[in-house]
């Protein structure tokens, strides 16, 4: 599986479990650290935990298991590392208080209406 893929698939899971803001940014070219970043906000502790499950639970069908799942800040921020893909989910205040959308603006957004479900 590509990390392309992988960053879809998360994306996927984060929009099946009502994730807010949710953005997938390649950063292939800009970091070693991983090719592409996901990030979304989750409205309360127990959302995010839901979204981080439903990632794990995509990827896992798709043989992909996190390298190491981390929650900072009692709860208001869960990464999920993939090597190759790396999973942000914040609270509303952490996401602004980290600012990773600014500090990674110069990284490709993926267009997420090509692999999203249209609400109806």
């Amino acid at each position: 599986m590509t990390p392309k893929e992988m960053a879809i698939l998360a994306a996927q899971a984060l929009d099946s479990k009502k994730g807010e803001e949710l953005k997938v940014l390649e950063v292939t070219e800009l970091t070693t650290l991983a090719d592409y970043f996901v990030l979304c906000t989750g409205g309360s502790s127990t959302q995010i935990s839901a979204l981080c499950d439903a990632v794990e639970e995509k990827l896992e069908q798709a043989g992909e298991r996190p390298l190491r799942r981390e929650g900072h800040r009692g709860g208001t921020w869960v990464l999920l590392d993939y090597g190759c893909v790396v999973v942000h989910v914040f609270n509303g205040e952490a996401r602004s208080f980290y600012s990773l959308d600014h500090l990674w603006s110069d990284g490709k957004p993926m267009d997420l209406a090509e692999i999203l479900p249209v609400e109806a």
